[in-house]
């Protein structure tokens, strides 16, 4: 799934990932039962591919991709980047793995700072990371805006200037204001209407294009990932029920619970790989 070149280590290994939440009732919190939420989970995601986790509300995917962040904490197995093992990770390599990795979430005003320039907003992670000059990331971020299709004169704008698809161009930005590798990509074009779903999509195939980057893109619609992924694997109550490449899942699906996922959503107009 998401294979790297024979002998080459994979970007991203999750290996037996669990994740569980504990259920406390009582005046003194005692655990009474566990939440599975991701349970016996493993993949690979190699350099410049996209592998789609899919599934409905609950089925574990975006703990997931959490748990690849380093956003939440694995119960049992392991995730590891570029062969190093996020749970034995330095603070240096910790804090390197957080500059190769970034996160594009679901709804792009919540995600901005309402009170922060454009440009501020996308200025932050190299200004946290000690990146550059004032001059110089004020350049970086023009680069990034006209590479996300924005004008550089939208820096000194306000999020609320801008409609739900040009914020999500923002938070895009962002994240590849570091130069990162991967990008887990959070229900990214969900809160977006249909026609600006295809236009991200468009503009997240031509970085991939352009950049090299891989992506982690998590969706409960097939409709979408079958034209952005090269690989799915769909999840059910934390596991993994059916994975493969993305043609041959959609051709063939072996498992009834992603024939139901395929045959419910709606079909979106295909999104075209772009220069």
């Amino acid at each position: 799934m998401s294979p790297s070149p024979a002998g080459e280590t994979p970007l991203v290994l999750v290996e037996d990932l669990e994740v569980h939440f504990p259920v406390r009732k009582g005046l003194f919190g005692r655990t009474t039962d566990v939440v599975r939420a991701v349970d016996g989970v493993s993949f690979t995601l190699g350099r410049g591919r996209t592998l789609a986790l899919v599934g409905e509300s609950g089925s574990g995917k975006s703990t997931t991709g959490y748990a690849v962040m380093g956003m939440e904490r694995p119960t049992g197995g392991r995730v590891a980047i570029d062969g190093i093992d996020r749970a034995t990770m330095t603070d240096a390599q910790a804090r390197e793995a957080t500059r190769r990795m970034q996160i594009v979430f679901q709804d792009p005003a919540s995600a901005l700072n309402p009170r922060m320039r454009v440009g501020d907003c996308i200025a932050e992670p190299l200004r946290i990371h000690g990146i550059g000059t004032r001059a110089s990331r004020a350049d970086r971020v023009a680069e990034l805006l006209e590479l996300v299709g924005l004008s550089p004169g939208a820096a000194t704008r306000l999020p609320r200037d801008f409609s739900g698809g040009q914020r999500q161009r923002v938070v895009i930005a962002r994240a590849l204001a570091l130069e990162p590798e991967v990008i887990v990509c959070d229900e990214a074009v969900s809160a977006l209407d249909v026609s600006i779903q295809s236009q991200i999509l468009n503009l997240l195939l031509a970085l991939q294009e352009r950049l090299g980057l891989a992506y982690l893109f998590i969706s409960h619609d097939l409709s979408v990932v079958r034209h952005i992924a090269d690989d799915i694997a769909v999840m059910q109550h934390g596991r993994i029920v059916e994975a493969g490449p993305v043609d041959t899942v959609f051709a063939a699906p072996s498992s009834p619970y992603t024939r139901a996922l395929i045959d419910a959503v709606p079909r979106l107009e295909r999104a075209t790989r772009v220069g």
